[in-house]
C-alpha cells in the first residue's frame, strides 16, 4: 500500500509519494510547469484526471492510466462559442462510477459519462432563471464543491462563491437554492435564496442528508439535506474559513480556521487544523507539529484526508509549505519541500 499527493501550484503540479506509514516522502515534478494546476480526481477505473489553467492558453483537462502519462482531453468542458460565459479554470472534479462532474469558473458544471473522454453542460444549472443576478466572490464567480447522494445518484449538491449551494433531485434538471438559516451576504430583491457565500461542502459518508459547511459567514451543518441549517461552532476560534473535509471512514472533520473575512490569516499567528470527532458539535485544535508563528492560510482545495486507518491528514499552505499526519491529525509533519503557492492537494491510495 502507498499514498500519492498530488500538489497543485499556482507554477504546475508537484507529486509527493510515501508507503502506507506516511513518515517519509519522496517529491517530485514539477509537471505541467508554469501551469496552475487547479483540480485533480481519480475514477473507479483508475484513470487520472488533471486540470490546468493558463492566462495566456486557457484550462484544460488532461488523463492518463498514471501521472506519468498524462494527454490533454480533446473534448474537455467548455461553454458554446459565441457564449458571453468564459472557462477560466476548472475548479473541482467529483468522479463517480457511471458519471463524472466538473465545476468551473465562470460558475457551471459539466459532466462526463464516458470516464471524461467528452463533457457535456448541465444546462439546468448553467441557465438557472436566477444566473443573471449571480455575483462573483473574491475568488472569482466559481462552482467550486459537487457533492452525489451515494444511494440517490439523482440528487446532488452544487456550491458557488458567492451564489450559495444549490440541490438537484433529478439528476441536474431543475435546481433549488438550499441556504436557510446561513447569514445572507447580499440581498437580491429577485432571487431572494441566493447571495450567500459557501466555502466547503462534505457529506457525512453514512448520512446524505446531513451535509458540512464552511461558510464566509461560519461553520453549519444540516440534517435534511440543506433544507435548514444550524451553526456548529463550538471550540473554533473564528467563525472563518475555507477548507473542511472529512475521513469517511470515521466520519471525522477537519478544519482551517483564520481570522476574519477582513485578514484571512491564522488566528493569532498559529497554523492549526481542527478537528471534530462529534459530527460538528465540538472542535478541538491540532497543533504537535504545526508552527506557532505562520501567516500562510489554506485554501479551499488545498486540505485533503487519505481514508486509511489511521486516517492521514494534508494540508497546503500559500507559502507552500505541506503538512502530513499519519495519526488522524494527532502530530504532523512538515515535508521536506517548499512549493510555489498551493491551490489544490488530493490523496489517493494505490496498492502496491
Amino acid at each position: 500500500m502507498s499514498v500519492v499527493l498530488l500538489v497543485g501550484t499556482e507554477k504546475g503540479a508537484f507529486v509527493c509519494r510515501s508507503d502506507e506509514k506516511r513518515r517519509d516522502w519522496r517529491i517530485e515534478g514539477p509537471l505541467f510547469k508554469g501551469w496552475k494546476v487547479t483540480a485533480s480526481g481519480r475514477s473507479p477505473s483508475g484513470r487520472y484526471l488533471v486540470a490546468t489553467a493558463s492566462q495566456v492558453y486557457g484550462p484544460a483537462l488532461h488523463s492518463g492510466p498514471d501521472l506519468g502519462s498524462l494527454r490533454q482531453i480533446e473534448n474537455g468542458p467548455a461553454y458554446a462559442e459565441g457564449e458571453e460565459r468564459k472557462l477560466n479554470q476548472i475548479w473541482t472534479l467529483r468522479c463517480g462510477e457511471s458519471r463524472h462532474y466538473a465545476g468551473v469558473d465562470a460558475a457551471g458544471l459539466f459532466t462526463s459519462e464516458d470516464d471524461g473522454e467528452t463533457w457535456q453542460a448541465v444546462s439546468g444549472l448553467n441557465d438557472h432563471p436566477s444566473r443573471r443576478a449571480w455575483f462573483p466572490g473574491a475568488g472569482g464567480l466559481c462552482a467550486h464543491v459537487v457533492l452525489v447522494d451515494r444511494t440517490r445518484p439523482e440528487r446532488i449538491w452544487c456550491g458557488i462563491s458567492a451564489v450559495g449551494v444549490l440541490r438537484s433531485d433529478d439528476a441536474g434538471r431543475n435546481w433549488a437554492p438550499k441556504n436557510d438559516g446561513v447569514r445572507q451576504l447580499i440581498e437580491d430583491k429577485e432571487f431572494p435564496g441566493i447571495g450567500y457565500c459557501v466555502h466547503g461542502l462534505v457529506h457525512d459518508p453514512d448520512d446524505a442528508n446531513t451535509v458540512f459547511r464552511q461558510d464566509h459567514t461560519g461553520m453549519f451543518r444540516t440534517r435534511d439535506g440543506g433544507d435548514h441549517w444550524e451553526r456548529i461552532e463550538n471550540g473554533l476560534p473564528s467563525w472563518f474559513g475555507f477548507p473542511i473535509v472529512i475521513d469517511d471512514r470515521t466520519r471525522t472533520l477537519f478544519s482551517f480556521p483564520m481570522e476574519s473575512d477582513e485578514y484571512r490569516l491564522p488566528v493569532d499567528g498559529k497554523f492549526r487544523v481542527y478537528r471534530s470527532r462529534d459530527g460538528g458539535d465540538s472542535w478541538q485544535a491540532l497543533d504537535r507539529g504545526l508552527p506557532d508563528h505562520s501567516y500562510a492560510s489554506v485554501l479551499r482545495g488545498a486540505m485533503a484526508v487519505d481514508g486509511l486507518s489511521p486516517a492521514g491528514v494534508y494540508v497546503g499552505s500559500t507559502a507552500g509549505n505541506v503538512f502530513a499526519s499519519a495519526d488522524a491529525g494527532d502530530s504532523w509533519q512538515a515535508l521536506p519541500c517548499t512549493l510555489p503557492r498551493i491551490l489544490s492537494v488530493e490523496a489517493y491510495v494505490q496498492e502496491s
